[in-house]
């Protein structure tokens, strides 16, 4: 069977794969689009933290401004939900093993659920 030559034609085939691409997008945002951003947090030798505050900082017009903070669970996992932006910045702190690096996050998308890697990582170790 042989398309017609319309169908074989680039005034055909460019905006349909165009359109095949911007649907396919649409439907994995709409699939990954629930403002979830989760992580660990480790020590200098790579253990789990527990009880660690995490800090999310989401960017404004100039600075970025604190927009919530975790406390993580017994395998140093955080999990922030209703995330709304798209440029955010992460730290975590424990009064025992210091404060983390700030780390920059950037997505692709508004809400864009997101697995913090590599782990967000305190200078202090336990002996």
């Amino acid at each position: 069977m042989t398309l017609p030559s319309w169908m074989q034609s680039r005034w055909f085939v460019v905006p349909t794969l165009a359109g095949v691409l911007i649907t396919g997008w649409n439907v994995y945002i709409a699939a990954h689009n629930d403002g979830v951003i989760a992580g660990r947090v480790v020590d200098a030798s790579g253990r789990p933290v527990a009880g660690a505050t995490v800090i999310l900082f989401e960017r404004g017009f100039v600075t970025h401004n604190e927009r919530g903070r975790q406390t993580t669970s017994a395998d140093g996992a955080y999990r922030f939900v209703d995330n709304t932006s798209h440029s955010l910045q992460i730290e975590a702190e424990s009064l025992t093993l210091g404060r983390s690096d700030r780390r920059a996050v950037r997505l692709w998308f508004r809400s864009q659920n997101v697995v913090i890697e590599p782990p967000l990582a305190l200078p202090g170790g336990r002996g």
